[in-house]
């Protein structure tokens, strides 16, 4: 008995430490939205890219191209750390992201890990909106609430419906009181370490589980939270599998 339970244990930090950080799912939501019916959109979200990850990296890209989006939205945390020598990880997220095939392109926010990052090639929305004529579409984005000074009537400046609204952590969802079709947003990775009948060992966030991950609908706003493709603190991951995630707007 005592053999099986190490071997037990071996094989879950085997499996938390050496692979599931390591493959990626393809999870596909449908949203009920006439004025954004048919458009296609990947979403993805804290990669927290490091020295070791470049292969993991365009992984994903392979992944994304695949899906064949119409648009490319992310909620930031390219890299991992906060110290300038993540500076240097900068040209490899361009050189990767520059990969990326999307018919109207790809939009972010940063997160709070980015304070150090540079150009990405990308556009980044800080307390700014980009207009997609093509679709009639504001992309709006805030700042991160940790290292930036976020400000959602600033985002949300001379834009109307529909629009769809980046942050980096959902914690300021609640503070979204204007119509928006979909709030897009991540930073608390699902949990990534999630014990089965007692759930996450740490959430990052002010409002505890209650915007771990997943669909949420307010009636007049609703919200996604991705689980992310990357991992914070401890590189594991358990019972909490990365994710692309793949929004199909129908009527």
């Amino acid at each position: 008995m005592k053999k099986i339970l190490v071997l037990i244990i071996i094989f879950i930090c085997i499996w938390a430490i050496l692979i599931e950080p390591n493959l990626i799912t393809v999870k596909n939501i449908t949203v009920h939205d006439n004025q954004l019916a048919n458009l296609k959109i990947v979403f993805i979200g804290d990669i927290h890219f490091k020295s070791y990850d470049k292969c993991r990296l365009n992984r994903i890209i392979n992944k994304i191209n695949q899906q064949e989006p119409d648009l490319v939205l992310s909620c930031g945390d390219y890299i991992d750390g906060f110290n300038n020598e993540n500076k240097v990880y900068t040209e490899e997220i361009k050189k990767a992201l520059s990969g990326i095939q999307s018919k109207y392109g790809v939009y972010t926010v940063l997160g709070n890990h980015d304070t150090n990052i540079g150009d990405l090639g990308i556009k980044i929305l800080n307390n700014s909106n980009y207009y997609i004529k093509e679709k009639n579409l504001y992309i709006c984005g805030v700042e991160d609430s940790i290292t930036g000074c976020p400000n959602i009537d600033k985002a949300f400046k001379n834009t109307k419906q529909p629009r769809i609204l980046l942050m980096h952590s959902p914690d300021l969802y609640p503070d979204v009181d204007e119509n928006v079709n979909l709030v897009l947003a991540g930073h608390n990775h699902g949990g990534q370490v999630n014990i089965p009948f007692i759930g996450p060992l740490f959430v990052p966030s002010k409002s505890g589980k209650k915007y771990l991950y997943g669909y949420f609908n307010d009636g007049f706003k609703k919200m996604f939270v991705t689980k992310g493709l990357g991992t914070s603190i401890l590189p594991i991951r358990f019972n909490c599998i990365p994710e692309i995630v793949i929004i199909r707007f129908v009527d």
